[in-house]
């Protein structure tokens, strides 16, 4: 019989169905999701940025079908960067999974710097980079609490 003392820590499901739904909302429309909108309307117009969207969008379909495929025939613990390695060779695996570990890396920082910017103009005499450690320590800490935290906070704030 196994008690709380000698049985190992195994992982819980905190998170329901509408946390992840909104966390994965979320990841895709950011707030440099509506800097960059505005940017590129007013580069383009709003047909050029239709078009853009669209053609990034078909592209970004194509990927996750293929990627899908993928995933279907070769069911492993892993993405695309095990893929790469499988299919293409060890060092461009290394290369893409490094990669993909950047992209995400910039990405945060540019939210942090969006939001900053967004707060900035409520707050006009205030320094941009209050407002990115502000929200950098309010994510940290609501992912070193708990996952379900996170979670609910993803879903309320959202």
């Amino acid at each position: 019989m196994k008690t709380a003392e000698n049985q190992p820590n195994e992982l819980k499901r905190s998170m329901k169905a509408r946390h992840l739904f909104m966390i994965s909302i979320g990841g895709c429309i950011g707030t440099g999701f509506f800097i960059g909108s505005g940017y590129t309307i007013h580069e383009a117009g709003a047909f050029g940025a239709i078009l853009s969207y669209i053609v990034g969008g078909f592209i970004m379909y194509l990927t996750m079908l293929c990627l899908g495929e993928l995933s279907v025939a070769m069911p492993v613990s892993g993405s695309f960067q095990t893929y790469a390695t499988k299919f293409i060779g060890p060092g461009t695996g290394f290369a893409i999974g490094w990669l993909y570990w950047l992209g995400w890396a910039v990405t945060v920082a540019l939210e942090f710097l969006a939001a900053g910017q967004l707060m900035q103009r409520w707050f006009p005499e205030s320094p941009v980079w209050m407002w990115c450690a502000i929200f950098a320590f309010l994510i940290f800490s609501l992912n070193a609490l708990s996952a379900k935290a996170f979670g609910e906070s993803e879903f309320v704030f959202f």
